[in-house]
């Protein structure tokens, strides 16, 4: 059901040599742009149009319009589950709780007497925000980036999500109570390629945005990537993925669970466990027999995750070694469930986000931990982060020098301009001096 990458024995190889032995699945986002390029420039010359045909030929239904009506997000609400309802009103608040403190505040230095520099935040006018459709119905995708995006103070919100043939072409009701639960009223039906398209170039019916964010397949990566620079992304993401770091002392019926966890969502998704004991190896394998068999969604996804190249047992020398690979690996969720879990998940330096001990699953995180579930995949934890406020914010420096302390600095700057011949730098200087550099 899962493959065994056996690294006992020898030293462990070093940088891309390590990363080049482990599990990954294949995503090539340069192959989707040919794909996604004719569709973005169509929404690009024709607007609302294209992203309803578009929509007809990928989501299978016709749409009138799609900006999502305001008594819709008011009946999705009102429709909803009370205990879905409160379960996503926990989430929210523990979301909060989190991001708040997140938010950072202006800070000005002197520098030299009469010369500081402030350094003030600033959110982006306008987010697109995506909140994936499809396999699964995302109602905690919207929380993880509405949240963050109005604890920075970002003035324009809009979401979008794939039309559902099965509700009239609207979003799944659940993802259109989440935004109506968070007060965000602009919502639009419209998946894929031609969603992140009508974010970036605007329509007759969607203004255009600054910065885009959220998950979704390998199309809406793609388009990210065609459109960066046009518009901000947060990352382009890949298939979902956990590893666990875990010794003799885990249980195999938490780690298997925990697998699986994450290979439900997609038959691309990596489940990847790294130890140092053969019987957890041998208990955990036989335990997500029995699991599995006892589970839903084991066909279409559960199966062909574990038993893809993305997924494996990784047997190590020791759990040096097993940090020396997640480290290498750079997982999107990280687990640590060993006898001192707490120093170990003190020394990764790569993960999207690190799950400490038997009683902080990957679950806990994508739901209530409080934590952001928006994180980086395909080993890009070793560079970039999750989603948090400082996404959804801009750093302006703000420069202000009296005439003396410009005085007092203005020989470095001619020097320093004139080492990289640009004179005219310098001159911008001497010119507030009547031409002449200030005696020190």
């Amino acid at each position: 059901m899962i493959s065994r990458i056996d690294l006992r024995g020898d030293a462990l190889p070093e940088g891309g040599a390590l990363r080049d032995l482990l599990p990954r699945a294949e995503f090539d986002v340069e192959a989707a742009l040919e794909t996604v390029r004719p569709i973005c420039e169509d929404v690009r010359h024709r607007g609302s149009a294209a992203v309803i045909d578009w929509g007809e030929k990928f989501d299978g239904v016709r749409l009138v319009s799609v900006r999502v009506p305001a008594a819709a997000l008011a009946r999705a609400l009102d429709e909803l589950d009370p205990a879905v309802r409160a379960a996503l009103d926990e989430s929210i608040r523990r979301a909060r709780l989190v991001h708040r403190a997140q938010r950072r505040t202006t800070h000005t230095t002197q520098v030299v007497p009469g010369g500081t520099v402030t350094e003030k935040w600033v959110p982006v006018d306008r987010v697109g925000l995506y909140v994936p459709g499809g396999r699964a119905v995302y109602p905690s995708s919207v929380v993880m980036n509405v949240v963050p995006a109005q604890e920075a103070g970002v003035p324009g919100l809009a979401v979008a999500s794939p039309p559902q043939k099965e509700f009239g072409g609207l979003p799944h009701p659940t993802i259109l109570a989440a935004c109506a639960l968070l007060g965000v009223d602009e919502v639009y039906a419209a998946g894929g390629a031609q969603a992140v398209a009508m974010f970036a170039y605007g329509t007759e019916d969607c203004l255009p945005v600054d910065l885009v964010t959220g998950p979704g397949n390998i199309y809406v990566a793609a388009a990210k990537r065609l459109l960066k620079g046009r518009i901000g992304i947060d990352a382009e993401a890949g298939p979902t993925e956990i590893a666990i770091l875990a010794d003799a002392t885990a249980d195999p019926v938490h780690v298997a669970a925990d697998l699986i966890s994450q290979a439900e969502h997609d038959p691309m998704a990596a489940a990847v466990l790294v130890t140092d004991s053969e019987e957890l190896a041998a208990a955990t394998e036989a335990e997500l027999v029995t699991q599995v068999a006892a589970t839903k969604h084991v066909e279409e996804r559960i199966r062909p995750a574990l038993a893809g190249r993305q997924s494996a047992v990784v047997l190590v020398n020791d759990l040096e070694d097993g940090l020396t690979v997640v480290n290498a690996y750079a997982a999107e969720h990280l687990e640590i469930q060993t006898a001192d879990a707490a120093a170990l998940a003190d020394r990764v330096r790569n993960a999207g986000a690190v799950f400490v001990g038997p009683w902080s699953p990957v679950s806990l995180g994508d739901y209530c931990a409080g934590s952001n579930h928006v994180l980086p995949t395909g080993g890009c934890a070793c560079h970039s982060s999750g989603l948090s406020v400082q996404s959804f914010l801009r750093g302006i420096h703000i420069v202000d020098y009296t005439r003396d302390a410009l005085a007092e600095v203005t020989h470095h700057v001619v020097t320093l301009a004139e080492a990289e011949d640009l004179p005219a730098h310098g001159a911008a200087l001497k010119a507030r001096f009547g031409w002449k550099v200030p005696q020190q």
